[in-house]
């Protein structure tokens, strides 16, 4: 049996399929992103207590590296073989070099009932991949244009940096990193406790919106579903090979490729909309919540789980 927070993913996309009226209030499906990114920042942070060293140093840099050769090897991809025009291109690139916090929610959460061996600092991998591939395809799509790659620059650092996943995964990680799984426990267990129950019904919301994504089918947009079914495989083997590389335990190495096979929609487009207006967000969309989001969680990572025992076996 999957995970039951997958079913709650399942029974949204089914009820989007068949057009209930249920649907998720706007205000409460931003609490719920909300308490999931602060959630993964404190839980990540509380693992981090008394553990910091300068090895996780290179291990970060090697996981910021992932991300950021990710669009350099998509871009190609997307525009020769999907056809897409420079600007969707760079887009989806970035989409797909970026990462998914409710993939991320769900590869931990599939460790911790199996009780896999999982590094205290791979919340870390969601903040070192959130940023490094939006700005190479930025970088890439501005050479194309022969636009001056330093212009706005300090505008999308700022609009990048600022934006609520990431002040929210930071600032979870530096709270539970000082104080802790104790001595912050009133607080703290209250986020930790109710984790799953969030994931739930954030999952819920994210089954509806899929099912609206894909309605009607795409059929004309075949090779864009088609690079968004297989893609996701062959990032995450480049991430099994990372986390092997850096010696994770297999914990770690399940989220790191999970993590490589995610596609972001929540930081992604709202710094392509910014940087790149010309592109078209709803392919992005289509492609990593409508298709790669559904793949990975119903069945991507415990894929990805296989292939790691087979590979260490």
């Amino acid at each position: 049996m999957p995970d039951i927070v997958v079913m709650f993913f399942l029974l949204g996309l089914i009820a989007g399929a068949v057009k209930s009226d249920l649907q998720v209030p706007k205000a409460t499906y931003d609490t719920l992103s909300l308490l999931l990114m602060l959630t993964i920042g404190l839980k990540g942070g509380m693992a981090l207590h008394g553990n910091i060293h300068w090895g996780l140093v290179p291990e970060l840099l090697g996981v910021a590296l992932l991300s950021a050769l990710t669009p350099l090897l998509l871009m190609p991809v997307l525009r020769r073989w999907v056809r897409l025009s420079p600007a969707d291109s760079a887009s989806i690139a970035a989409h797909y070099g970026s990462v998914s916090a409710g993939t991320f929610a769900v590869a931990l959460a599939y460790v911790e009932a199996r009780q896999l061996a999982v590094g205290s600092e791979v919340t870390l991998y969601l903040v070192a991949m959130e940023l490094p591939a939006i700005m190479v395809a930025i970088a890439l799509f501005r050479r194309h244009q022969g636009a001056a790659v330093k212009e706005s620059t300090r505008k999308l650092w700022h609009e990048t940096l600022t934006n609520r996943g990431v002040i929210l995964l930071t600032g979870g990680v530096v709270i539970g990193t000082l104080y802790g799984p104790f001595q912050g426990e009133e607080v703290t267990a209250l986020f930790t406790g109710a984790f799953k129950g969030v994931l739930a019904l954030f999952l819920l919301e994210m089954g509806l919106t899929a099912a609206q994504t894909l309605r009607p089918m795409p059929w004309h947009h075949w090779r864009l579903v088609t690079f968004a079914l297989i893609t996701p495989l062959l990032l995450s083997m480049l991430g099994i090979l990372m986390g092997t590389a850096l010696g994770l335990p297999v914990g770690s190495v399940v989220i790191l490729a999970a993590l490589a096979a995610s596609a972001s929609y929540i930081a992604a487009p709202a710094a392509m909309r910014a940087a790149i207006p010309q592109a078209n967000i709803g392919l992005a969309m289509l492609a990593s919540l409508g298709i790669t989001f559904p793949l990975n969680v119903m069945l991507g990572i415990p894929l990805y789980h296989m292939l790691i025992e087979l590979w260490l076996s």
